[in-house]
């Protein structure tokens, strides 16, 4: 199988379905002959031209509220917010609009708009360019919140997303968008809600979000030739999460470990948490862990960014702590 970057299955994905679909069209800062500034829509302007290919002013609650009202007129917009930091201007639109018009029409009115935008801590972007708040979207009722951690992933999960008409956050890490995996030419969907057992395992599970499937993954590799088997589930949307696959392997397994990079309080694995202990208390066999990126605004030193996010030696300490329980 031929081997692309995470960020090419996307844009291979929103090539086809704008040459299938004439109501798709892109709104953001720089996506237009630039192609983006992570290359998200590299080669599409040249291809369908400056009104479907809609380069902004930086004015994200101006451009979502208005393809809230392009969503509610039957078209298919995509907004681009390259960093993920920027959609918290639009706010109000998306908490007050975008999630709530279906309910408010009573399904009259769909809202099929796709947001994307970077999150993550890397490559010293600094605080302004850093976060990832997916944990404030799960907890609106509304959204789908995808957070795909591979390029096979990527590809089935954005055609998912662009055909789906609930507003749907596809959140892509900065530091694996151009890692390549092994993706098939042919089209294909991945539900929503549906996780993958990254890793079989036995001694405990590791539900891991976006990056930290790949840092997790090293992890186990060390942990193996100390003779610990990881079972490792990446949950791939944690709106909808996928709580039979995460308690099915707990049942088998007794522990679990929860690694990811956004703050702990109130966070998904806060979420995780409390679900296992309400529906799977008695498979447990140690008390629940999670491990996440300091609860700290990101430093712009490289040095002081790498110690505060989750890496492999952390993890697989993590683990050790968790299986000594």
């Amino acid at each position: 199988m031929r081997e692309i970057t995470f960020m090419e299955a996307t844009r291979e994905v929103l090539a086809a379905a704008m040459e299938a679909d004439p109501t798709i069209f892109v709104v953001g800062e720089g996506i237009g002959v630039r192609g983006g500034n992570f290359a998200t829509t590299l080669g599409l302007f040249e291809r369908f031209g400056p009104e479907r290919l809609r380069d902004t002013p930086i004015a994200e609650r101006g451009f979502v509220g208005m393809c809230c009202g392009a969503a509610m007129t039957g078209t298919r917009p995509v907004v681009d917010f390259m960093f993920l930091d920027f959609i918290l201007d639009a706010m109000g639109e998306l908490i007050n609009q975008i999630s709530k018009i279906q309910y408010m029409s009573s399904g009259r009115l769909k809202m099929p708009i796709l947001l994307r935008g970077c999150i993550g801590i890397g490559h010293a972007a600094a605080t302004h360019h850093s976060g990832s708040y997916y944990p404030i979207f799960t907890h609106i009722p509304g959204f789908r919140v995808v957070v795909p951690s591979n390029a096979y992933d990527a590809k089935g999960l954005f055609a998912t997303a662009i055909r789906c008409d609930d507003p749907v956050l596809f959140l892509e890490h900065k530091s694996i968008i151009f890692n390549k995996g092994p993706v098939p030419e042919e089209d294909y969907t991945i539900p929503f809600g549906q996780a993958r057992i990254a890793r079989d395992g036995t001694d405990c599970t590791v539900v891991a979000i976006g990056s930290m499937v790949g840092k997790t993954l090293d992890a186990c590799g060390q942990l193996a030739a100390e003779g610990v088997s990881v079972e490792l589930i990446d949950p791939r949307t944690v709106a909808p999460l996928d709580m039979e696959t995460i308690l099915a392997s707990v049942h088998k397994t007794g522990r679990l470990l929860v690694v990811d990079e956004t703050f702990q309080p109130c966070g998904i694995g806060a979420e995780i948490a409390a679900q296992v202990v309400d529906r799977g208390f008695d498979d447990l066999d140690a008390p629940i862990r999670r491990l996440n990126g300091a609860h700290a605004p990101t430093p712009y030193s490289p040095t002081l960014e790498s110690a505060i996010v989750p890496n492999p030696q952390s993890i697989a300490q993590s683990i050790r702590d968790l299986l000594a329980e």
